[in-house]
């Protein structure tokens, strides 16, 4: 597979890398996501398990509380929060966590609107830019797709 870019709208300006993890169904950080391992924990989610730490998470909208963006951004404060959200729905819940972090932290996940027909391959290795432009390559050899093969920026390893 070629790079491919997606011209996405920044919502909070960021640079994120990680290898992406494709969501089914929007999901609640606010009991849905444990912040001390960053692991889906909400039982109902397709993807329970699934660990967001230095991912780049695809979704299609945030769900449920507006603490959500208070867990969000524990996660950020934990090192346990994606690299980057890639939402076909943005409402300003999960944007103000990552803005909150960027303000207190210095650092969090870019926030980016991109279309819902956009498909982005689990493990591929995506590049979010500070203007929502996301580049996507090749997933990298021996990939696992429960955990990013290296810890984001700034984050640690659960």
């Amino acid at each position: 597979m070629s790079a491919k870019t997606i011209l996405g709208d920044a919502v909070v300006p960021a640079e994120g890398v990680g290898p992406v993890l494709n969501l089914e169904r929007p999901l609640s950080f606010w009991g849905g996501v444990d912040p001390e391992t960053g692991r889906v924990t909400d039982v109902h989610h397709p993807q329970h398990g699934s660990v967001v730490t230095g991912r780049v998470v695809v979704m299609p909208a945030g769900r449920g509380s507006s603490s959500s963006s208070s867990a969000l951004l524990e996660c950020v404060r934990a090192g346990t929060a994606p690299a980057a959200l890639l939402m076909h729905h943005v409402d300003p819940i999960l944007p103000i966590g990552a803005k909150v972090a960027i303000e207190l932290y210095g650092r969090g996940p870019a926030v980016v609107r991109i279309d819902a027909g956009e498909r982005l391959s689990d493990g591929a290795i995506a590049h979010v830019a500070k203007s929502g432009v996301v580049t996507v390559g090749d997933s990298p050899a021996g990939a696992v797709t429960g955990r990013p093969s290296r810890p984001a920026s700034g984050t640690s390893m659960p």
